[in-house]
């Protein structure tokens, strides 16, 4: 059976700066010796078509990047991602536009997904009765409760009818009914052999409904298995956690977040694949290079002139 997704050696790092200025120096600059955060390194697995996979694991450890890395909202860093289907992302307010309305945003984001006008005119009231937020679906998305962003969000991905739904946190806002409805989609999605991406807190959601259970852990895979092994190890774990006192929590996540700042845990394979990257770009990279310096000469000079 050919995967539905297929990550191999996938890392994500990411460069971090103290302050705006250094990230234009950055740009400009010919040594790159900036810090780099491994919010994923090397990583690899399979899910197969249908299937329904829980990511779990502490707050930082890296599943939300994971889940934009599978959305295609962001690339990998190094490593290759092989996706075989139209992905939707649900998280809290993802691809919400602020300053338009629910109304706009509905056509924008059904846009973005492919759909023709007349495709987005006959979805649009299905959307609407789904979320289920009144006559707020007329007032721009800025005076939404984090609730309503929710609600619309998931009303939008949900009937663009993708074969990947990856589901961020969405259910953790929002009342009991909304939930149930959405746990009702979900799982009609389920039945129709859609692939799905579950991340959530909530283990007795992740028990209840998925197949099999990732456990992510300061950006590498700890666990892969079937949901109750998982779960089970998790659980055990997070009670040992819990029973280290506050400076112990600190000293243990101060350790495993050093480590995600050490390149020279970059698999071989990795190395290559950057190696190759670099090579391709070079180029490219010194042209842009020489167009923003041969631009900040040009203002400079005239900027001297007009004194």
């Amino acid at each position: 059976m050919h995967p539905k997704i297929r990550f191999t050696n996938v890392s994500k790092s990411f460069r971090l700066y103290s302050k705006q200025s250094e990230k234009l120096f950055d740009i400009i600059s010919f040594k790159k010796d900036r810090d780099h955060f491994f919010a994923l390194r090397n990583i690899s697995f399979e899910v197969n078509e249908g299937e329904a996979i829980g990511l779990i694991g502490l707050n930082g450890s890296g599943k939300s990047t994971l889940s934009n890395l599978l959305a295609q909202v962001i690339p990998p860093s190094l490593g290759t991602i092989e996706i075989n289907g139209e992905t939707s992302l649900i998280a809290i307010s993802v691809g919400l536009n602020n300053s338009l309305t629910g109304l706009e945003n509905i056509k924008l984001k059904c846009l973005m997904h492919g759909l023709s006008n007349a495709e987005i005119n006959q979805l649009k009231s299905d959307i609407i009765d789904f979320a289920d937020i009144g006559k707020f679906i007329n007032q721009p998305v800025k005076n939404y409760s984090s609730g309503m962003k929710s609600r619309l969000g998931f009303a939008i991905s949900i009937h663009t009818n993708p074969d990947i739904l990856i589901v961020d946190e969405a259910l953790s806002v929002g009342d009991q009914t909304f939930y149930k409805k959405c746990l009702d989609k979900i799982n009609e999605f389920k039945s129709q052999r859609k692939t799905i991406i579950f991340v959530s807190h909530s283990l007795s959601q992740i028990e209840a409904f998925c197949d099999r259970v990732m456990w992510i852990h300061f950006g590498q895979i700890k666990m892969y298995d079937e949901t109750k092994k998982v779960i089970g190890d998790y659980k055990k774990f997070i009670n040992w956690f819990n029973s280290l006192s506050e400076s112990e929590k600190k000293i243990n996540r101060k350790e495993m977040l050093d480590e995600q700042y050490k390149e020279d845990l970059i698999s071989s394979n990795s190395q290559l694949h950057q190696v190759k990257r670099k090579h391709k770009n070079s180029n490219f990279t010194f042209a842009i290079q020489v167009l923003v310096l041969s631009f900040i000469v040009v203002l400079s000079a005239t900027y001297m002139l007009l004194q």
